[in-house]
């Protein structure tokens, strides 16, 4: 649609003032007049002889039509002059993200240095870092899964709860990401933000890709997988836990089933690039119907009303009223 179609105003209650308005303006013309008083007791064909016009009368832009334009201008802008949308001040805060952290004895093995589970925490301080002002949730998983912080914009406080995950707080053994990412997915939902979700994780059953295919095609949210494991090339050192090496084409087909891509740790940040386009490509594809106002165009007037009111500082310039009949 055109601009002239979409044109409209915010607060049109505001235009009632151009009544009140047009009177005092009616009211002051005719009290400026110096001919007024005198019509009813001087002829009209002597009175234009007798009257001397003042310098004010030769001035071709008088004040008090500098009032009326300023008036005009204020109370348009006043009503919210709007054709155009845009995003809301917090439109950056309308996209979510949440990490689904595995947090299982495998996930304290060493072949990710210092752990995997500490080295992911590291790795999700830095993802966030990349995306200011997004929301993010963190919820963690074993046998149960549990929401450790609801989304917030703060991420310190996602990797400050996430440092402190450790295999034994968790109430169940286990290893269902599953239901963690459902959990996950229905916060995201909840919120009325488009968003997606990472999976951090060493490992995930091929029995669960179907689950995961289910959130995503109940949910339409994303789940990427990031994983956070190393090959069997790598040899962990003495006293590590046992721990699945990384089976890339397992992973790869439960990132698939999620809806979603994978990415596999790396030393530098490359991985968290990789991560951050994908999760961005995500929360892009959403369809957004949330952050959008119709833009408030008085604001531009103010830029038209500020000269008109500095006019009135010069020589001349005041708006003389008179009180006398």
């Amino acid at each position: 649609m055109s601009g002239l179609a979409n044109f409209h105003f915010l607060r049109p209650e505001w235009l009632l003032l151009l009544l009140p308005a047009g009177l005092l303006l009616w009211s002051m013309l005719r009290r400026q007049d110096p001919e007024r008083g005198l019509k009813s007791v001087i002829a009209p064909e002597l009175l234009k002889h007798l009257v001397v016009q003042g310098a004010d009368r030769q001035e071709k832009v008088k004040p008090l039509y500098l009032l009326a334009a300023a008036w005009l201008l204020g109370i348009v802008a006043l009503s919210g002059p709007a054709w155009q949308k845009e995003n809301t001040p917090f439109s950056e805060d309308l996209s979510a993200l949440f990490v689904v952290m595995k947090v299982t004895p495998s996930m304290l093995a060493q072949d990710i240095q210092p752990s995997r589970l500490e080295r992911s925490v590291h790795k999700v301080g830095g993802l966030l870092s990349m995306r200011p002002g997004t929301r993010t949730g963190l919820v963690a998983y074993a046998g149960t899964s549990h929401l450790v912080m609801p989304l917030t914009s703060d991420r310190q406080v996602i990797t400050y709860f996430a440092s402190e995950l450790d295999p034994d707080v968790m109430p169940e053994a286990g290893d269902d990401p599953v239901k963690a990412v459902a959990l996950a997915a229905g916060r995201l939902q909840q919120s009325g933000m488009p968003g997606s979700i990472v999976l951090v994780a060493d490992h995930v059953d091929p029995v669960m890709q179907d689950g995961l295919a289910r959130v995503h095609a109940d949910t339409g949210i994303d789940i990427h997988l990031y994983a956070v494991a190393a090959g069997p090339d790598v040899v962990p050192p003495p006293g590590s836990p046992p721990a699945p090496y990384l089976d890339e084409k397992s992973m790869r087909d439960a990132a698939r089933s999620g809806g979603g891509s994978f990415v596999p740790i790396t030393p530098d940040d490359y991985d968290l690039q990789q991560l951050d386009a994908r999760v961005t490509r995500s929360i892009a594809s959403a369809p957004v119907n949330e952050g959008e106002r119709w833009k408030d165009a008085g604001y531009y007037l103010l830029w038209l009303l500020l000269p008109l009111c500095l006019l009135f500082w010069r020589r001349g310039g005041g708006v003389e009223v008179r009180t006398g009949g």
